[in-house]
């Protein structure tokens, strides 16, 4: 049936473990049948693997939703390791598909969905665009307007995608096998119940409202950012409308001038990067179909399912660990971590190789120079801080990252790679600076949202 999402957890896990088994079978084949040949067959082979693996992952994925297409999401903005590298953006390209152009379910089968919570739409709105305007990994997005003239999105979830999401879930150790390019450590129980944990929050949309509407009151006449605010008398379970951006898509942004591009990728770092520091809570879903460039000039924010709010002592666990690193004190940063139980000792990690791991995964925050940020960058400093195999870091394979971080290195690394995907530029250790030292802002934008913040202040 067209825009059925297959729910129970056999029938998932089954198709998981085909595209799993596949793919595995295609790597140790392209690579096998790579010896001995000449750097034209190569490349051959790689495209015919490359392609063939990104239009499986699409199909399987994007048919499926639920926790398994949040997947295809995460790896869409990355050049994956194991993707040679002349073809890791036409990978990249294919599997854009499941965040640009995701499967759609019939306007129909939407509707019961938006009327079941609502009401008949007619009682809501005074106008109903029934063709979606994006399609998210658990739920559709149409435009539409209110009986009091304002134009709203309607995120509406997909019918059964909670059962599919639930069964995804209890699959997740299995669904991990499929990260192992990626995200090597998602198999250890504390990521995945905190993977779990999250991905679960997503399918609350009410929620999901409460979280948007605090970020849209903090930032309510910012000047460079804005995040439309929920209409929370109008949101239920599975139906969140908030107010709708006119604007520039993350493609479009993307062909704008190197300044430009420059500057909104200053204002990415302070929303999913200094946010943490600043405001203890952070948006985990850093990814380019969340971003649009406002009709006003402003950046908009868009979608805080996977909103979290962090204890403020973890916080500042975090800030020291980076200040010690900065400052190249590997003796400081062991013993925080080793005092912490993110390495044992007993494993014969040297505090050299803790120092190193950090500035592999995130000296961008910490060398005091100007860095374009590119795909590569972006993907090496994930793999690097998830899969710690590499020689130079063999000793960090056994480190245990706590369940309250794994969502906020996250939100780092996957804002990395956005940056990468505009390949923005700025000493992003001086913007950094602002919440590592507490030091006034050293950037112009940054003066201004300090003045802003100043009179919102003096108002109040």
């Amino acid at each position: 049936m067209a825009g059925r999402v297959p729910k129970g957890r056999l029938a998932r896990g089954s198709k998981l473990g085909r595209l799993a088994a596949g793919q595995a079978v295609r790597e140790v084949g392209t690579r096998l049948s790579m010896i001995g040949r000449t750097e034209q067959a190569r490349r051959i082979l790689a495209e015919r693997s490359t392609l063939q693996a990104a239009q499986q992952l699409v199909t399987v994925l994007g048919g499926m939703k639920g926790a398994a297409m949040k997947l295809g999401q995460m790896l869409s903005v990355l050049d994956v390791d194991l993707v040679p590298e002349a073809h890791r953006e036409l990978f990249r390209v294919k599997l854009a598909e499941l965040r640009d152009r995701a499967p759609t379910v019939p306007f129909t089968a939407m509707r019961k969905v938006i009327e079941d919570d609502l009401g008949p739409l007619a009682a809501v709105f005074a106008d109903f665009d029934q063709t979606p305007v994006a399609a998210a990994s658990i739920g559709q997005v149409y435009r539409a307007r209110l009986h009091d003239g304002r134009e709203v999105a309607v995120k509406a979830q997909y019918p059964g995608v909670d059962e599919a999401t639930q069964a995804d879930l209890r699959n997740l150790v299995f669904v991990s096998k499929l990260w192992k390019s990626v995200l090597p450590s998602a198999a250890d129980a504390a990521v995945l119940d905190e993977i779990a944990h999250n991905i679960s929050s997503e399918l609350d949309y009410l929620r999901e409202a409460h979280s948007q509407h605090r970020v849209a009151s903090r930032y309510r006449g910012h000047p460079f950012i804005t995040v439309p605010d929920s209409i929370e008398e109008h949101c239920s379970r599975h139906v969140l409308v908030t107010e709708f951006v006119e604007g520039k898509s993350f493609q479009q942004i993307q062909a704008l001038p190197e300044s430009e591009r420059d500057r909104i990728g200053e204002l990415i770092y302070r929303f999913y990067v200094s946010s943490l520091f600043s405001d203890h809570e952070f948006c985990g879903d850093p990814h380019p179909g969340n971003i649009l460039l406002a009709a006003d000039g402003r950046l908009a924010f868009v979608d805080f399912g996977l909103y979290n709010h962090m204890d403020p002592v973890h916080v500042d666990f975090e800030r020291v660990c980076m200040v010690a690193a900065g400052e190249n004190r590997a003796e400081d940063l062991y013993e925080f971590w080793a005092a912490r139980g993110i390495i044992d000792p007993d494993f014969g990690v040297t505090t050299q190789e803790c120092l190193e791991y950090v500035w592999a995964a995130a000296g961008w925050h910490l060398l005091d120079e100007e860095i374009t940020i590119t795909p590569e960058l972006a993907t090496g400093a994930l793999v690097l801080a998830v899969d710690p195999r590499a020689a130079e870091f063999r000793g960090m394979r056994h480190q245990l990252l706590p369940a309250e971080h794994v969502f906020s290195r996250r939100a780092d690394l996957f804002t990395l790679a956005v940056l990468g995907q505009l390949h923005a530029t700025n000493n992003w250790h001086r913007i950094a600076r602002e919440w590592l030292y507490r030091e006034p802002p050293a950037t112009a934008i940054g003066q201004a949202i300090a003045r802003w913040h100043g009179d919102l202040e003096q108002a109040i």
